[in-house]
C-alpha cells in the first residue's frame, strides 16, 4: 500500500538519516547545554561525525570520501539539527567542497582531500566577509600581491567561523587593485591556505563572543606569505568560483533550518499533548494548535524548495535564485517553529533544561547569516522580477 511517506523528497536517503541519528543519540541535550555554558567547541561530536564518515560525504571516493551529492549532504545536516544537535561546528567542510572540487587542480585535491576525508586535516574556515564590506563582497579590501613563488596577504576578515578549529581555509582576496580591475567582479582570487603555518607568522585570530555558542572570529593578515600553489583556478576570476560555494552554503544552511523547524515542531507538539491546564491538554486549544500548524505548513513548503535547489546544484545547474529562496523560506520556517515552540512551553521554554531557549537562540542567526533575509529579497526583486537595484552602485 502506497503511503504519503513514499513521496518524501528525500526518501532515498532514509539510511543516511538513520545513521546520522544514531551518532546524534550519543550527544543529548545535556552535552550541548554544558558546551553552551562553557562556550566550548563540540570536538567530540565533530570527531564522531568524522569517524563515521559523514563529513566526507561530498569528497569523491578516490580521495577517501563517499562521493555523495549535495542533496545527501543536506540530509545529513538536516538530520543533525532535527536531533537537537548543531552542525555549525563542522558544516563548512561540506559547502567549501563545491569550490575545491569544481575549481581546484589535481595537485591540490591530491594533497588535501584524503586528509580532510580521514579527519587528519580540518577545512572549516571560509574567509570572505570583512568589517567594511559585509555582504558587499565585491568591495573587500584584503589584498594578495604576487612576489615570485608566493603571495603576500594583508587585510582583515570578520565573522569567520571555526578558524580556531580549522587547519585550512578557503580565502577570497583581491589580487588586482580595484581601480585597475576591468569590472567589479574582476580581480578577486581564491586560495586554499594552510593556516597552521601562518598563525603567529602573519596571521592573528581573535574570537568574538556571541549570544549563542558559535565559534566565530576575526582574522588579521599582516604580510602573511602563502605559496602561489595555494591559488585555486585562475587569478582574478575567483568571484565566480566563490559563488558556487555560496550557493551550496545557502542550500546546506537551509537544510539545517528545516531540521531545526522539525525539532521545534516535534518538541512543541509533544509538550502540547502532555501539558495539562484547567483539566485538559493545552494542545486542545486552537491558540496553541494554530501557530504550530502554520509553522508546519511553512516548513513543508520550504523543504520542497531546499531539495529542489540541491538537486539543481547536483545537476551542474546554477541555482542562484533557488538557493537564496530556499535559505530565506527555511530560515523563516525555523524561526516560526521556534516561536511557536517557545510560546507553547510558556515559562518552561526559558528554562535551560528544556533546550528550547538554546535552539531558539541558534535559530535566530539564520535571519542574518549567511546573507540576510532583506538582501535575499533585494536579489529576487532585481534578478527575477527585473526591478531597479535598491542597494549599492551600478557595476
Amino acid at each position: 500500500m502506497t503511503t504519503a511517506g513514499d513521496f518524501h523528497p528525500t526518501k532515498q536517503y532514509d539510511e543516511i538519516r538513520a545513521g546520522v541519528a544514531k551518532v546524534c543519540a550519543e550527544f543529548p541535550g545535556c552535552y550541548w547545554r554544558d558546551l553552551d555554558q562553557r562556550r566550548a567547541y563540540p570536538a567530540e561530536f565533530v570527531d564522531a561525525l568524522i569517524r563515521e564518515g559523514w563529513l566526507a560525504a561530498m569528497i569523491p571516493e578516490e580521495y577517501g570520501g563517499s562521493g555523495l551529492s549535495l542533496a545527501a549532504a543536506a540530509v545529513i545536516l538536516e538530520e543533525i539539527h532535527r536531533n537537537g544537535c548543531n552542525a555549525a561546528a563542522c558544516h563548512a567542510q561540506m559547502y567549501t567542497m563545491g569550490t575545491v572540487l569544481r575549481h581546484g587542480n589535481a595537485e591540490q585535491k591530491a594533497a588535501y582531500l584524503p586528509g580532510i576525508a580521514n579527519g587528519s586535516l580540518r577545512l572549516q574556515a571560509f574567509g570572505v566577509t570583512e568589517p567594511t564590506s559585509g555582504t558587499d563582497t565585491l568591495s573587500l579590501k584584503t589584498f594578495a600581491r604576487r612576489e615570485g613563488d608566493e603571495y603576500v596577504v594583508t587585510g582583515q576578515k570578520i565573522w569567520i567561523s571555526r578558524a580556531e578549529h580549522s587547519d585550512l581555509m578557503v580565502l577570497l582576496a583581491r589580487t588586482t587593485p580595484r581601480e585597475e580591475a576591468k569590472s567589479r567582479t574582476d580581480g578577486l582570487s581564491v586560495f586554499l591556505i594552510d593556516m597552521r603555518r601562518l598563525i603567529g607568522n602573519g596571521l592573528t585570530i581573535r574570537p568574538i563572543r556571541t549570544m549563542m555558542n558559535h565559534a566565530t572570529t576575526e582574522l588579521f593578515f599582516d604580510e602573511a606569505r602563502i605559496p602561489a600553489s595555494a591559488l585555486i583556478g585562475e587569478e582574478g576570476k575567483g568571484f565566480r568560483y566563490i559563488l558556487s560555494g555560496m550557493n551550496s552554503e545557502r542550500i546546506l544552511i537551509a537544510a539545517e533550518c528545516i531540521g531545526d523547524a522539525k525539532w521545534f515542531l516535534e518538541k512543541g507538539s509533544a509538550y502540547a499533548k502532555e501539558r495539562q491546564v484547567f483539566g485538559a491538554p493545552i494542545g486542545k486549544n486552537q491558540g496553541v494548535q494554530f501557530p504550530l500548524a502554520r509553522a508546519y505548513a511553512q516548513m513543508l513548503a520550504a523543504e520542497g524548495i531546499v531539495y529542489r535547489a540541491a538537486e539543481m546544484y547536483g545537476a551542474g545547474l546554477n541555482p542562484g535564485v533557488e538557493a537564496n529562496v530556499a535559505k530565506m523560506l527555511a530560515a523563516d520556517a525555523s524561526w516560526a517553529a521556534g516561536e511557536a515552540c517557545l510560546q507553547t512551553h510558556g515559562g518552561f521554554g526559558f528554562a535551560e533544561e528544556f533546550d528550547v531557549e538554546r535552539k531558539f537562540r541558534e535559530a535566530r542567526l539564520y535571519q542574518v547569516a549567511p546573507i540576510s533575509t532583506n538582501l535575499i529579497l533585494c536579489f529576487i526583486a532585481e534578478q527575477v522580477l527585473g526591478l531597479p537595484k535598491s542597494y549599492g552602485t551600478a557595476a
